[in-house]
């Protein structure tokens, strides 16, 4: 089975074949986001425990969540919890079997990028 001559064809189409379309990206970045939220979970996490073990340890964390680089990634930590939160309520209308036309489908996936960003700039600004 090996040594079948396939030819010139690729094994499987894969994204050499098919161009992105919104709703695979958004169900990507669903993914994505859900697992970067699992590391945001255990920075704060850390600094909770640095604040129980001392004020040494404290500093240091509280040190690293306060740099610019803890503001990034607590920023895009925030953006994640609003992307996967708006991703999760488009299943939710899509489990009622609501939204799966074509078209719908399509403006749900940009309402949820759209919608993550503007609620994560009204989360930074506001609070």
């Amino acid at each position: 089975m090996a040594e079948f001559n396939r030819g010139n064809r690729p094994l499987s189409p894969h994204l050499q074949v098919y161009r992105p379309q919104i709703t695979s990206v958004t169900s990507i970045l669903t993914r994505v986001t859900g697992n970067a939220l699992i590391v945001a979970v255990i920075l704060i996490v850390w600094w909770f425990l640095a604040a129980a073990k001392g004020p040494e340890a404290f500093a240091r964390a509280d040190w690293v969540l306060t740099s610019w680089f803890g503001d990034l990634v607590l920023t895009l930590s925030l953006w994640a919890l609003w992307y996967h939160t708006l991703a999760g309520l488009r299943h939710l209308l899509w489990d009622t079997g609501r939204g799966l036309e074509l078209k719908t489908a399509e403006a749900l996936g940009w309402a949820v990028i759209g919608g993550s960003a503007v609620l994560t700039l009204l989360t930074v600004l506001v609070v």
